[in-house]
């Protein structure tokens, strides 16, 4: 997986600054801080990939595809974070 641009990566941190904002969350940490936690971020998976690869089972790291694999990835974090915003993600986890 190709580390995201700078382009991507500051829409990114805009629209998370909009939705913790809406959420009304407060933090102690300031705008750059929260840019530089997804630059580090994007920066970790991207050289953390090829153990996240190797941790799958053989037949899904076999068949998926990136895209697949990410999705993973992002919904079990996910999961750990926010079940709600998961369930609008994919619909009913139950």
């Amino acid at each position: 997986m190709a580390v995201l641009t700078d382009t991507v990566r500051i829409r990114l941190w805009r629209a998370t600054m909009r939705f913790l904002s809406s959420r009304l969350e407060s933090a102690n940490y300031t705008k750059p801080d929260l840019q530089a936690a997804i630059n580090a971020a994007d920066d970790w998976l991207n050289l953390n990939a090829a153990a996240y690869n190797t941790a799958l089972t053989v037949p899904f790291r076999t068949n998926a595809t990136f895209a697949q694999k990410a999705l993973i990835l992002a919904v079990v974090a996910l999961a750990r974070y926010d079940t709600q915003l998961l369930a609008r993600l994919l619909g009913d986890v139950s």
